[in-house]
């Protein structure tokens, strides 16, 4: 185990010995793991959006594992309510009061599966908990864990019974991720590890390389990476360029940039940066993005996708020297 007051390039180290420990277990998704390292590191939340049976849920599973991680899974249903989320008040006949007993939100990380099953109202029991890292009830204050992570699934192609979700719950994820079926050889891979044996229910094979301790040491080091004006000033020309676009109804907003910063220099620490460069600004701009932005109905039925949309901004805009 790494110690957390290691060097940059020791702690780097043990982030990508994550993902070798997931590699263990899930294949094809390399981008994803990316993505979920870019967040823990960002502090930030992750939306991932895949068909059913891509391995979304032993994705974060494995994640979970190998930081050593206490993990809870919700599954969401139009039944659920706030409080199955976040805790409840319980009354206790022996003292005859009540008490708090904690919902499974109280987790280092929380997978929230099939979030858009259930109604706006119990969605927004993680409003609070994925902004302030706390839970309010009954006047008290309750402060979640550190680190604390959500990691959402939904499913781009069935809606019959889901509930889209609402701007304010988008915009508190950092990254929505899309899961893509792997390719023909990691396919191949998977079937192979199944042959001999793999079960996706127990990963034995899976072991913590980190913890809470690393983590927040990364998570510091993550957070020092330079950024010139030049660069603030391309994220917010970006920015900009996409509530000026014709093909859209709702822009980034100043969050949406804040939150492009945060990923660009998690990526750049990632790489052995000590500042984020344009190209870093570019590979996060559509994961950060892609769900914080809203077409126009008129595009929408043109079968205009936001992805392009992001796409034309980035082309558009002016790449500082």
């Amino acid at each position: 185990m790494t110690d957390p007051h290691a060097s940059d390039e020791d702690l780097r180290r043990a982030m990508h010995g994550v993902r070798a420990e997931i590699g263990k277990a899930v294949v094809g998704q390399d981008g994803a793991v990316t993505g979920l390292l870019v967040a823990l590191l960002a502090g930030g939340h992750v939306l991932l959006e895949g068909v059913p049976g891509v391995a979304k849920t032993l994705l974060v599973r494995s994640f979970s594992r190998a930081l050593g991680l206490d993990t809870r899974r919700v599954q969401f249903t139009p039944d659920l309510m706030p409080g199955d989320v976040t805790g409840s008040l319980v009354y206790d006949a022996r003292s005859g009061e009540f008490d708090f007993r904690e919902g499974p939100v109280f987790t280092n990380i929380l997978l929230a599966d099939e979030i858009n099953r259930t109604p706006p109202k119990t969605q927004s029991a993680l409003l609070e908990a994925m902004e302030e890292r706390q839970v309010s009830a009954d006047g008290v204050t309750r402060a979640l864990p550190h680190p604390f992570l959500v990691t959402a699934t939904q499913n781009p192609i069935e809606h019959e019974g889901t509930y889209e979700l609402p701007e304010a719950q988008l915009d508190r994820f950092l990254l929505k991720l899309l899961i893509e079926v792997p390719g023909r050889e990691a396919e191949i891979d998977v079937l192979r590890r199944h042959a001999d044996g793999f079960d996706p229910r127990r990963l034995e094979a899976v072991s913590a390389v980190v913890d809470a301790d690393v983590i927040a040491a990364a998570q510091r080091a993550a957070t020092s990476v330079a950024v010139s004006d030049e660069l603030i000033g391309y994220v917010v020309d970006l920015a900009r360029a996409t509530r000026e676009s014709p093909s859209l109804q709702l822009g980034a907003s100043p969050r949406a940039s804040t939150a492009l910063l945060a990923s660009a220099k998690a990526w750049a620490w990632l790489g052995g940066y000590p500042a984020i460069t344009p190209d870093h600004v570019q590979t996060m701009l559509t994961p950060t993005w892609r769900h914080r932005l809203r077409l126009r109905p008129e595009a929408e039925f043109e079968g205009v996708s936001v992805d392009a949309v992001i796409s034309a901004v980035l082309q558009q805009t002016r790449v500082p020297l």
